[in-house]
């Protein structure tokens, strides 16, 4: 009996200072936690149970989660730029204003959707639908209308963080985007076409896919840049850190959905809807949502310091297959090439060099840029991260490389050949064209390009994989080395190359 009464007592001990400690926990000021902290705090005391089992049934996950779904608009002012800016980069995923058509540019009016995440009035969306704007208000699901302030935003990431001056709102819970798998039953919830909240339901299609819209913002020119270039002849010149990895769905998804939720049939948020591919600027099956586990970081960042805090590794690379490997001359078909590195990046600091290939991260195998770049841009300077690399000399090695902040990623190869340009300023792989192609163009020789690399030369003239080069500085080309030794032939720094597009018709670049 004594040794239970001991028992008893020691429970009452704990039991009572745990009591204390949760009283003190509480006591601090609500917006100094973490929005994934305030968020396990209400959920906490707000369980919810929506299963997932059986039959698709996405009733109760509607009703959770479309009262936290809400209608932004925005007007501002026209701002001159040439080649449209971001906006317009969603302009064309989007179509807006239809047949090419644009709304005049003084003023302007645009809309999307958000995603409540506390009760207080924090809101994820877009950046493409915030960017710019003179006024942001926000219609929730009560019909009120209120303004929204910008806390934070990123065209990197596509993500802002914006906050309404309210209380007791309803809010959606953040889900795992990693445990999403491909097949997975998945709501898109937004206001689409300006139709009020709108439910539409798919699977999951595919993971980690770039789709380029990101970093096309790197080939874009402000109007003071387009009349630089027009005096000078030279394009500015941009990092690209643009992170794209985002969730396949073919739910559907139309102008409007922008910054809307993403969830599972648990009404867990796992993306924040951000483009559509379509030839018709409607939806034809091919949605795309930032993973919400990236966005977790980005939003705290945004909440802490107003802007993003990014580790980098410092190094440019080349996703490999086997066209990759076969042009590299290498043997290995899988994993990240290392192109170049920045001398006072983290990677040169831990040892990686040119040449090395990137094969795991936090161990699981790396297949293309976006298995890396989601999981670094989950980091912070100062955060570690394990690579196994494969060395030069065929062996591997765990590394652990602390990454740098923005400052340390400066490019290793800052100047080519004054006679000319290096082929990895082309951003394009390439290989020997087949006997077909040959046939087709009526060539006895050419290199096809087989991929492009968003924000580069190629990228930024239009031409697009399945090219054929047949001619760089008048010379003719049948590998990639061909092209590599023609370009440093160029006269007066101009670099002309010739090519047919793979619809047949040629065209010549000069730059």
């Amino acid at each position: 009996m004594k040794k239970i009464g001991l028992i008893a007592l020691a429970a009452s001990f704990i039991g009572g200072a745990a009591a204390i400690g949760a009283y003190k926990l509480l006591e601090r000021p609500n917006d100094s936690f973490t929005l994934a902290d305030r968020q396990k705090t209400m959920f906490a005391s707000n369980v919810t149970s929506i299963s997932s089992a059986g039959a698709p049934d996405f009733v109760q996950a509607a009703a959770a989660v479309s009262p936290a779904v809400v209608h932004i608009k925005t007007t501002y002012q026209g701002k001159s730029s040439r080649g449209g800016g971001m906006e317009d980069m969603f302009e064309q995923f989007f179509g807006f204003g239809g047949g090419g058509q644009r709304a005049p540019r003084q003023p302007q009016a645009a809309s999307g959707s958000g995603v409540i995440l506390t009760a207080d009035g924090y809101i994820v969306t877009n950046n493409h639908v915030v960017d710019k704007a003179d006024k942001i208000e926000v219609i929730l699901s009560n019909r009120h209308k209120v303004t929204a302030k910008v806390i934070g935003k990123d065209a990197n990431t596509d993500l802002a963080l914006i906050k309404v001056e309210a209380n007791d709102l309803p809010y959606v819970k953040m889900g795992n985007s990693d445990n999403v798998q491909v097949g997975e039953w998945v709501l898109a919830v937004g206001f689409p076409l300006d139709l009020q909240t709108t439910v539409t339901a798919g699977i999951v299609s595919a993971k980690a896919r770039n789709i380029g819209i990101l970093n096309r913002e790197n080939g874009m020119m402000t109007q003071e840049e387009y009349d630089d270039f027009r005096r000078t002849g030279q394009r500015p010149t941009r990092t690209n850190n643009s992170i794209e990895s985002f969730i396949q769905t073919d739910a559907a998804i139309n102008p409007g959905n922008s910054g809307g939720a993403l969830v599972n049939a648990n009404g867990e948020l796992v993306g924040i809807n951000a483009a559509i591919a379509s030839q018709s600027g409607r939806n034809e099956g091919y949605g795309f949502a930032i993973p919400v586990n990236l966005a977790k970081k980005i939003l705290e960042d945004f909440k802490k310091f107003g802007s993003v805090k990014r580790g980098y590794i410092g190094v440019s690379f080349r996703a490999l297959d086997a066209d990759v490997a076969e042009e590299l001359k290498i043997k290995e078909n899988t994993g990240l090439y290392v192109s170049d590195i920045s001398p006072n990046g983290a990677a040169a600091a831990a040892g990686i060099k040119e040449g090395d290939i990137i094969k795991k991260v936090e161990g699981t195998p790396i297949y293309d840029s976006p298995d890396l770049q989601e999981r670094i841009g989950r980091m912070s300077p100062g955060d570690k991260v394990a690579l196994t690399v494969l060395k030069a000399d065929g062996s591997t090695k765990n590394i652990n490389v602390t990454l740098k902040g923005e400052s340390s990623v400066l490019t290793a190869k800052a100047s080519e050949k004054a006679t000319g340009v290096g082929i990895s300023k082309l951003g394009a792989s390439f290989a020997p064209a087949t006997a077909a192609q040959k046939q087709k163009f009526g060539i006895n020789g050419g290199v096809a390009v087989t991929n492009i690399v968003a924000g580069q030369e190629f990228d930024y003239y239009g031409i697009v994989k399945g090219s054929i080069i047949y001619k760089v500085n008048g010379k003719e080309v049948n590998s990639a080395t061909d092209i590599e030794k023609a370009l440093t032939t160029s006269r007066d720094g101009r670099t002309t190359i010739s090519g047919f597009n793979p619809n047949g018709g040629t065209f010549v670049i000069q730059f």
